[in-house]
């Protein structure tokens, strides 16, 4: 990853092209700046999310918010007890503690700006997960990365009423 300071106070500039990308077609993250680039203030990437995919299961953070700017498409989430559904341009604030999941309606891809404030260690836990994905690592490795990571795994009925449908 290419990062650009382009002053003394530390502004950061990613270009797209030179970002890290993770994942496959149907499910894919690019990386712009962890928490360790940005002085802790927040961890930044962004979700491409096929039609109708998962893009993370039911989890909560304890320390911080999850926010996300839907770029392109629509991106179904759960944020506590419900269920919203996002559309391009929409901004939907999580904070910590609630839980919540997302996806790709049916009918519908994802592009979703992700960032988290406080910033949390997010990319070596995306380059786990990516892992996982291509069958490299074992999803047991992820559950026992949570309190690392910050992102705490439950079951909500709810998602999986919705998402089943």
């Amino acid at each position: 990853m290419t990062m650009i300071r382009s002053d003394e106070q530390g502004s950061i500039l990613v270009r797209e092209a030179d970002a890290e990308r993770l994942g496959t077609e149907k499910v894919g993250m690019i990386l712009y700046a962890d928490h360790d680039q940005t002085g802790g203030a927040l961890s930044a990437n962004r979700a491409l999310i096929a039609d109708g995919m998962d893009g993370a299961a039911p989890h909560f953070h304890n320390t911080s918010a999850e926010i996300f700017f839907i770029v392109d498409g629509s991106l179904q989430v759960l944020a506590g007890d419900d269920v919203v559904t996002a559309e391009k341009g929409d901004f939907l604030f999580v904070p910590p503690k609630m839980p919540h999941a997302f996806g790709a309606p049916k009918g519908s891809s994802a592009d979703v700006l992700i960032l988290f404030a406080p910033g949390l260690a997010r990319f070596d836990y995306f380059r786990l997960v990516d892992k996982v994905a291509r069958g490299k690592a074992s999803p047991q490795e992820v559950l026992r990365t949570q309190d690392l990571f910050d992102n705490h795994f439950m079951d909500s009925a709810i998602w999986r009423a919705v998402r089943d449908s």
